[in-house]
């Protein structure tokens, strides 16, 4: 747990978490309640901080899990030593009174963890955003309610992502290697999630539930920090981003959002995105991921990156040196390409600071703008 980025803006960022317990029937385990863990990232004066100490990046069971889940090589009694499991953030760290900042939602990925992400939220809380990130039980490597209850990932997650496993996993690949219009790969994707994925795309549904949830939550608790009259934002990794995009589509008060690397998992044939939004793929998953730039009224931003895996789109890219995993692009460039992208979209369509994105293509990062209506692509 080391080599973690600073964050770069204006403010320091505190953090608190909420449960909302209970909040309807337990689809995964019939005959209990789901309840839905977040945590708030927001902004706060720098000075505000000094002398307080920043929370634990994760929990050893969280180390335990994770290594199961995603292989990650955490050594948590070597990293809590040498005080490497610490989090650029402080908890309950004072907020600044008479001020209050757009909202932004966040997802984590299918076996994921509620804080993997972390960097990037708490880059967009230095610049004036409140970052609420999402924890999905049972979806999740583990799920720690603030009870002290924890919630493994359920055995038949991902032995039923797809049904039956090995087709479903054989006409995912091959989808990899298929060239087509964007058009053409997004009709192969449909056909594909809708004969294999149902339970995936059933979990989209829950997370969207999960999501409107800790929205209300916000809305009746927090209205002191959170500036609700711009709308909110939605980002997500993976799974996470696909039900971003699902937001986007299906509820006003999402005006923008992001998706980093996830397959267009949900039921989203016939609909219309009206909403601007921003793509981020690594070449391995491009052709699951058209559908988001086909139907739409508002621009759409495609951002390609180089040498980069699907999990590295999250923090494991500053946890784990591992190549054959987290591709072989440098994280930092990685960590920079990827927070530059989130804070042009929001500050343009959520904060509304700018009229247009800064968006540039580099030699790590490709990026195209597809325009509305007349399918008018232009290259950055």
């Amino acid at each position: 747990m080391v080599n973690k980025p600073l964050p770069t803006g204006g403010f320091a960022a505190g953090t608190f978490t909420f449960t909302v317990y209970d909040d309807r029937e337990e689809v995964l385990i019939p005959g209990t309640k789901r309840s839905i863990p977040a945590r708030v990232y927001y902004p706060v004066s720098k000075e505000s901080v000094e002398g307080m100490s920043r929370i634990k990046y994760m929990s050893r069971e969280m180390a335990d899990a994770l290594k199961e889940s995603m292989h990650a090589p955490i050594n948590y009694d070597k990293s809590d030593a040498a005080g490497d499991n610490y989090s650029e953030c402080y908890e309950n760290a004072p907020k600044i009174s008479g001020m209050k900042f757009p909202l932004i939602m966040f997802n984590h990925g299918l076996s994921s963890y509620r804080e993997a992400n972390s960097f990037l939220c708490l880059e967009l809380v230095s610049h004036g955003y409140v970052v609420i990130s999402v924890g999905h039980p049972l979806d999740a490597a583990l799920t720690e309610l603030d009870d002290g209850t924890k919630i493994k990932m359920h055995k038949e997650t991902i032995k039923k992502q797809y049904e039956p496993f090995l087709p479903g996993a054989f006409k995912t690949i091959k989808l990899t290697c298929t060239k087509g219009s964007e058009r053409e790969l997004a009709v192969k994707f449909d056909d594909i999630q809708n004969k294999y994925c149902k339970f995936i795309q059933t979990r989209v549904d829950e997370w969207i539930k999960d999501t409107l949830t800790a929205v209300n939550y916000a809305k009746e608790n927090l209205t002191d920090l959170i500036d609700f009259s711009c709308g909110i934002g939605a980002a997500g990794h993976s799974l996470g981003g696909a039900t971003a995009y699902m937001l986007c589509l299906d509820y006003d008060e999402f005006v923008c959002g992001a998706n980093l690397d996830g397959a267009l998992f949900g039921n989203n044939k016939g609909k219309i995105l009206r909403k601007p939004f921003l793509q981020l793929s690594c070449k391995a998953n491009i052709n699951a991921e058209t559908r988001v730039y086909l139907d739409h009224t508002r621009p759409v931003y495609g951002a390609v990156f180089k040498n980069m895996q699907h999990i590295s789109f999250s923090d494991m890219k500053h946890m784990i040196p591992i190549n054959a995993i987290v591709g072989s692009l440098d994280p930092d460039v990685m960590h920079e390409n990827v927070c530059k992208l989130h804070l042009e979209l929001f500050d343009t369509y959520l904060k509304r600071s700018k009229d247009h994105p800064v968006l540039t293509s580099s030699e790590s990062v490709t990026i195209k703008e597809y325009n509305p209506d007349v399918d008018e692509v232009t290259s950055h």
